[in-house]
């Protein structure tokens, strides 16, 4: 979302594990929301919400998820 506001491309690292087996993996994420599995063998399942904020009466976008 940063990277969106200042018209920068910016990227962010998430250092994670499986809820499964506790291996850990690691995952890039672009300000385009493209993202790339770096960790060599893992294929999470990731999905990212969708929050039409034109209808969002929440207060904050944490409380929509």
């Amino acid at each position: 979302m940063q990277g969106r506001l200042t018209n920068r491309d910016l990227t962010a690292v998430i250092d994670s594990e499986c809820a499964h087996c506790a291996q850990p993996l690691q995952i890039e994420l672009t300000s385009a929301l493209g993202y790339r599995v770096v960790t060599d063998g893992a294929e999470p399942m990731i999905s990212l919400p969708l929050i039409d904020f034109k209808r969002l009466k929440d207060p904050s976008i944490i409380h929509a998820f």
